[in-house]
């Protein structure tokens, strides 16, 4: 559990005036004796991130720096580029998280890390920074898993919401239906048994001529189209109904587009991205709104970066209302890869006496129902 009371100060820096000149001015401020104050790093993919993360959940700074103008170049993500960037932003992101805060490396209680799943290389980074921090600064190291942390992202917006209940988790690598037992217990009910609903709708996008994120360039074109132009296939897993497959309907989309250059056609893109995300957000809803009635979930929540689809969005909250479910979704900023999302999850992991030391290695693949290190 959480450590015994400490009298320890941190510094805020207050604007002040003098001569006329603005100057920055560090006084302490008291911190509540049973406070828990967690930097938390992030590094699995594309985006470099850093955080400080008050009690798991308030964010009390987020720093994300971005790679995707430089990937955009390649049409997705290059893993050699992105561990090098993260090498070049991880120290910086941190500074500046820190300073965001008004709290020193040593009023931090815990250092805390995105070490699965991901990028191995991309990961690295990060698992090793954070291995430097703790070590030299004399903190428990908090490793976090990557999925976690996108559920977790809902415990900072939404203060009322607590396990157990039902989450669908879909981004770029993944696509989860999973029962949150526990803060630090995950029972998966579906997965993908292909392409994750994100890769689905990069490669869709992709296919249509949108640039790298094309998922978030479908989902901006799709409310100008039909959404009944095109009958896509609705793909299904036989004998489990929870599970997802998109590869079938990303090559249905590929198809439709060959045939029609070969016959010479245009094919209208805002109606084909309209028929897209209705069927892609048809699949992700029915499965999660079907395992919320199987085992009478009473609330569901989103999580991921395909959790900022507006289509989706707006689907599960009307089907939410409908059924009577409460439904939680984590705030655009929090959708994507950040690190405040890692603080918050850290928390309950160090709750529950899941901590590590200097043997800790990245795993670029780990179930979220495993075991924590």
């Amino acid at each position: 559990m959480l450590r015994a009371a400490q009298k320890r100060f941190f510094y805020v820096r207050l604007p002040m005036r003098i001569g006329g000149r603005a100057v920055l001015y560090a006084i302490p401020k008291r911190r509540k004796e049973n406070d828990m104050y967690i930097l938390a790093l992030e590094s699995s993919c594309d985006e470099t991130a850093a955080a400080v993360v008050q009690d798991g959940r308030r964010a009390l700074s987020s720093v994300v720096a971005s790679q995707v103008e430089e990937h955009r170049l390649y049409g997705g993500v290059v893993p050699e580029i992105a561990s090098r960037r993260h090498a070049e932003a991880v120290s910086g992101v941190t500074a500046q998280a820190l300073e965001q805060a008004g709290i020193s490396l040593d009023a931090v209680d815990a250092v805390a890390v995105t070490y699965a799943p991901g990028l191995v290389g991309a990961l690295l980074v990060g698992v090793n920074f954070a291995k430097g921090l703790a070590l030299s600064a004399g903190k428990p190291l908090i490793p976090v898993h990557h999925l976690r942390s996108h559920v977790a992202a809902n415990y900072l917006a939404h203060p009322d919401l607590e396990p157990p209940f039902l989450c669908l988790i879909v981004s770029g690598g993944h696509s989860h239906i999973v029962r949150v037992e526990d803060y630090t217990c995950y029972t998966v009910l579906g997965r993908t048994r292909d392409d994750a609903a994100g890769e689905c709708y990069d490669k869709a996008a992709r296919a249509m001529g949108m640039p790298y994120p094309g998922g978030v360039q479908l989902d901006r074109l799709a409310p100008e189209g039909n959404p009944d132009a095109f009958a896509l296939p609705h793909p299904r897993v036989e004998g489990s109904p929870y599970d997802f497959s998109f590869s079938g309907l990303k090559t249905a989309v590929v198809n439709l587009l060959h045939k029609a250059q070969q016959k010479g056609e245009e094919v209208n893109r805002a109606d084909l991205a309209a028929s897209f995300q209705k069927t892609a957000v048809e699949v992700l809803s029915g499965n999660l709104l079907r395992a919320a009635e199987d085992t009478g979930a009473k609330t569901v929540v989103l999580a991921g970066g395909v959790s900022a689809n507006s289509g989706l969005r707006a689907r599960m909250a009307e089907e939410c209302t409908r059924r009577g479910l409460r439904l939680f979704v984590p705030p655009l900023s929090l959708c994507g890869d950040n690190a405040a999302m890692v603080g918050a999850q850290a928390f309950y992991e160090y709750c529950a006496g899941h901590t590590a030391g200097m043997e800790l290695n990245a795993c670029p693949t780990m179930p979220v129902e495993a075991p924590a290190w």
